[in-house]
Formats: structure tokens, C-alpha cells, sequence
């Protein structure tokens, strides 16, 4: 059981048999009443986000979720599989579990993959990725990473403006939590 001290960004609570993540809180003592948290819940089976406030010292369950390392396999299209780096044991996800991400998924990457009850509820990539560019307009003599930037599409599929020194072929580190380029990967 967690009480509402514990809140904080990321902590995955159940209520009512549903499993949540807490996205946002903020703990409120007013000056009259008794103190109360309110917070922004993220439902992890449907992606709902609701607002509900608790009573301070409010007990709440903690969710049956177990998270494991997983290696990307491949894709056929609909769905992503998985396999568990310890047990060797595979799973499928489908395209909607892991949402924008699949276009940062690679062969071979390692995420954090949810389970609630047996069932995939989500799967957190790595914060930063290394992807090849597939293809760019041709980098020119005098451009500079300030002047400005242009469209890459990576070997994944994904397409992020870069500055406009990077050519076809160069690895970036790409932030996968807003999907843009980091810096050029020396090799």
C-alpha cells in the first residue's frame, strides 16, 4: 500500500481494480479543512487521463505490474515482438501498445516492457537512440549546426529536422522522449 506521501511523478498506483500512473501532483494544505493531494492519473490499460484528489494519509494498492528487459526482435507490420533477455521467452505487442515510439524502434534495442496481470500495458524505450540517416538533402561546404536545419528521414522510418551539416549515412543520437536529434554519433 502507498500513502499520499509517496506520490510522485511515474508512480504506478491502483485503484478500483484499474492500474494508473501518476503524472502529475501537488500536495494542497489549505487554511481551513484538512490537507488533500491532487493529482493527474494516467489509466495504463485505455491511456484515459483523469484528475482525482485524495485525502492526505489516504492509502491506496500497489499495482501487480512487473517490468523486464526486453529485446527488440522485428515487426510484421501489426504487431512487435519481444523477446525476454533472461528467459528467452517471446511475446507480441501490438503497434497502438507502443504508440509514436515503434517509429525509434530498431532491431536488437532493449526496452522496459509492462506487464499488468499477464497483458502488455506499455513499453518504454531507451531516453536516447543511435539511428543511421537513410536519407537528407546533401550537407554543403559552410553550413553550420547554427544556420539553420532541414528534414532527415531515419533508417526507421522516422523523419526529424537535423542541422544542416548531417549527410545520408551519419549516426545521430536521437531523444526518443520528443523524437529530435541530439548530436552527430562519431563512429
Amino acid at each position: 500500500m502507498y500513502s499520499t506521501s509517496d506520490f510522485r511523478n511515474g508512480l504506478k498506483i491502483e485503484i478500483d481494480g484499474t492500474p494508473y500512473v501518476i503524472t502529475y501532483f501537488q500536495h494542497v494544505k489549505p487554511g481551513k479543512g484538512g490537507a488533500f493531494v491532487r493529482t493527474k492519473l494516467k489509466n495504463m490499460l485505455s491511456g484515459a487521463v483523469v484528475e482525482k484528489t485524495f485525502r492526505a494519509s489516504e492509502k491506496v494498492a500497489k499495482p501487480d505490474v512487473q517490468e523486464s528487459s526486453m529485446q527488440f526482435l522485428y515487426s510484421d507490420g501489426e504487431d512487435y515482438h519481444f523477446m525476454n533477455e533472461q528467459t528467452y521467452e517471446q511475446i507480441t505487442v501490438p503497434a497502438d501498445q507502443i504508440g509514436n515510439d515503434r517509429l525509434f524502434l530498431k532491431e536488437n534495442t532493449v526496452a522496459e516492457v509492462m506487464e499488468y496481470n499477464g497483458k502488455v500495458v506499455g513499453v518504454t524505450l531507451p531516453n536516447f537512440i543511435n539511428l543511421r540517416v537513410a536519407e537528407t538533402d546533401p550537407g554543403f561546404k559552410g553550413d553550420t549546426a547554427t544556420g539553420g536545419s532541414k528534414p532527415a528521414k531515419l533508417e526507421t522510418g522516422a523523419t526529424l529536422n537535423v542541422p544542416l551539416f548531417i549527410n545520408e549515412g551519419d549516426l545521430l543520437k536521437v531523444d526518443v522522449r520528443n523524437g529530435s536529434y541530439v548530436e552527430r554519433v562519431k563512429e
